[in-house]
């Protein structure tokens, strides 16, 4: 980014006349021009992307959970970096990453829904939730700079082109991996696009490790070292886990699972049940689900011993 600054002060001139056709008495050289300096403040900062006004209030006040700045700098995302993240939504944080990387001519990929594996109204909900998805980042490219799209599914191809993406993010999507029995292709699709050295990124419900792991994590919870395992089967190295996003308060036995909680703060099953002496307040007080933050690397290249 650049800033413009004018140095320079208006030309000046001065004549005094004392009738007649007599000369000016005085006449002071036209000075040099402004100079024009460009000053390069380079990419904005996370703070700064975290702060901007295109963020809505809703959506800060959700950062006292989420902690985007904090977690973004924990998974090492550099502005001029390729980043690609998984099934964005709504964009809660593309609103952070597209502006961040634009800002350092990076390129943020959205991964969204793979409208192959939809059929009838819920495709046709898919296709508009992309649509207007695409329509709020197409709108202003100098802010969010140019996304490019990609998509993953149980039968999707390739994340991206083999070894081009410096890091893949992804934001409490594993329990629904896990829903449709396909966790284990995203582990492998991410390792396959990602360089040598690359991040994967992952935030996710956490489950007590002394509580039982339903197989399609219908609570929404999932075992921190269920993950870890996937990532390694996949060749993942594991580096390093943060408690940036846990919550201690969250016991992870609510009547509907994860979305007993905010933001979802549901009341009652699909069948408009609900339990006698549910509280709501009780649960919003909890906030938001207790997450694990864990960043894993693919393997660096292996360096080739030089021939004598």
């Amino acid at each position: 980014m650049k800033t413009q600054f004018s140095f320079g002060s208006a030309l000046m001139v001065i004549t005094a006349c004392s009738g007649g056709t007599e000369a000016p008495a005085t006449t002071l050289e036209p000075e040099t021009p402004p100079v024009i300096e460009e000053v390069e403040t380079g990419p904005m900062t996370l703070a700064e992307a975290v702060a901007g006004d295109w963020r809505s209030d809703e959506e800060k006040a959700r950062d006292v959970w989420r902690n985007p700045a904090e977690t973004l700098a924990f998974f090492e995302v550099e502005p001029s970096e390729t980043v690609m993240e998984i099934w964005p939504g709504g964009g809660w944080y593309t609103n952070v990453l597209a502006p961040y990387l634009a800002s350092g001519d990076g390129t943020l990929i959205a991964t969204v829904w793979d409208t192959n594996a939809f059929e009838g109204d819920r495709l046709a909900r898919i296709e508009q939730r992309i649509a207007d998805f695409k329509a709020v980042y197409d709108a202003d490219p100098a802010l969010f700079g140019t996304l490019e799209y990609s998509a993953f599914s149980a039968q999707s191809g390739p994340l991206a082109a083999e070894n081009s993406v410096d890091t893949v993010l992804t934001f409490r999507n594993v329990h629904n991996w896990m829903g449709g029995d396909y966790t284990a292709k995203f582990f492998t699709d991410a390792y396959a696009a990602l360089k040598p050295g690359g991040v994967l990124g992952v935030v996710e419900h956490r489950l007590p490790s002394s509580a039982e792991q339903n197989p399609r994590a219908a609570t929404g919870y999932v075992h921190e070292d269920f993950v870890k395992a996937l990532a390694a089967s996949a060749g993942f190295e594991f580096v390093e886990a943060s408690e940036i996003n846990a919550n201690p308060n969250d016991t992870a036995d609510h009547p509907f699972g994860v979305w007993t909680l905010p933001p979802v703060s549901r009341t009652s099953d699909r069948d408009g049940n609900t339990p006698d002496g549910f509280d709501a307040a009780a649960y919003a007080a909890i906030g938001e689900s207790d997450r694990m933050t864990l960043k894993f690397k693919k393997p660096g290249a292996e360096t080739l011993e030089p021939v004598e």
